[in-house]
């Protein structure tokens, strides 16, 4: 059998990497001219190692990546709202959680695809039909591509989902979202490497995550208008007068950070569909469950979707019941850390100064076992070994 993959991001590599283990001839389709090792730096939580494993690269993401010791939540003074130590999460649930760099993940994810699984860049996707003996996908430069399963990998904005479900369109979470990765130097104000920190403050959301060789990633959040003109051209002197009153390092973590390399954008959702398969057609990753950022499972839930879409391919007496079976397994998932996603950006995102204190008062009283609960929720997933 073969597949076609549109989008050559972390979702559409990992789906190129586990339908090849079990035998799939696999074309991998990218709109762009090349694969793009770009972007800042995300978390990978030990359910995606997990998965990441069963691809046969876990060990690599742990020793490109950072095995962080704990997760603090801050006011924008500096006080405890939250502590999470992850190392006693992974001793519980497996694996450890890992950060990394965007592009470092998906330099791993290619080399595994080998050259003989190289990536077809310059791609764009145009239009599909499917019938009883599979799919066929026509691209802009007029060439067609013939195939028994066709994996929609192509993000929020997916042009396979919008062919399908043409009414289940990306929401604007409510704020934007400015990146960078920085070198932290020898000046380095007080900051402890093993520990991620997560700021809230009235005026915005400041997090700063340790990457591997003394590299620091962090992410601003503010709210606002979608596609506001004017924070396009926003500089990093923009953002240090936003957060110029949140505790050290924020202040000098911006002031190392040279405008060109400011990554900015608008933080969308989807909001939980009802379908992921159609058919010979499946979505995955963000064309199925784009999701905000705040629990770091985008990427992860992704993976996930990748080996267990392979897994029943795998197993199943016909593609369409491997399709739907795959639906049955992610819909309910997906669709839970979602709206838990969601929730916690809400919170995070509060403006309002008597709403922060409240928050802020209320935050620490929380009982540990809900806490519990969704740690479980997220790591306690059973995966399957391809």
């Amino acid at each position: 059998m073969k597949a076609i993959i549109i989008g050559a991001g972390i979702g559409g590599l990992s789906a190129a990497i586990a339908l090849g283990k079990i035998g799939m001839e696999v074309k991998l389709f990218e709109s762009k001219q090349e694969v793009r090792f770009a972007g800042a730096g995300l978390g990978i939580g030990a359910n995606a190692v997990r998965a990441l494993q069963q691809l046969d690269v876990g060990d690599q993401v742990l020793r490109a990546g950072r095995v962080l010791d704990e997760l603090r939540i801050l006011t924008l003074r500096g006080k405890l709202l939250q502590r999470t130590e992850t190392a006693v999460v992974s001793r519980k649930y497996g694996p450890d959680n890992v950060t990394i760099e965007r592009g470092k993940l998906l330099e791993i994810l290619l080399n595994a695809l080998g050259p003989e699984q190289a990536v077809l860049t310059g791609k764009t996707f145009r239009r599909f039909e499917q019938s009883d003996t599979g799919v066929k996908v026509w691209f802009d430069d007029g060439t067609m591509e013939e195939g028994d399963l066709l994996v929609g990998a192509d993000g929020v904005h997916s042009c396979i989902r919008k062919a399908l479900l043409p009414s289940a369109k990306p929401r604007y979470a409510g704020y934007t979202c400015w990146r960078a990765v920085v070198e932290a130097g020898p000046d380095m104000l007080p900051y402890d490497p093993n520990v991620f920190i997560e700021t809230w403050g009235h005026r915005g959301r400041f997090g700063l995550v340790p990457l591997s060789n003394n590299r620091i990633y962090w992410f601003a959040c503010v709210n606002a208008r979608a596609r506001d003109p004017q924070l396009k051209s926003y500089t990093t002197q923009d953002l240090i007068n936003i957060f110029r009153d949140y505790h050290e390092p924020i202040p000098q973590i911006l002031t190392l950070t040279p405008n060109h390399q400011l990554l900015h954008h608008d933080i969308y959702d989807l909001p939980p569909i009802g379908r992921f398969a159609f058919g010979c057609i499946a979505l995955l990753g963000d064309a199925a469950h784009a999701m905000t950022p705040n629990m770091g499972q985008g990427a992860g839930q992704s993976i996930e979707d990748a080996l267990i879409l392979a897994n029943h391919v795998r197993h199943s007496p016909t593609l369409e019941e491997a399709l739907k079976r795959y639906e049955r397994e992610r819909i309910g998932r997906t669709g839970t850390i979602t709206r838990m996603s969601d929730r916690i950006g809400t919170v995070a995102q509060l403006q309002n100064r008597a709403f922060t204190a409240l928050r802020d008062a209320l935050f620490p009283l929380l009982p540990a076992r809900s806490l519990e609960k969704q740690l479980k929720y997220l790591y306690e997933v059973s995966l399957p070994t391809l």
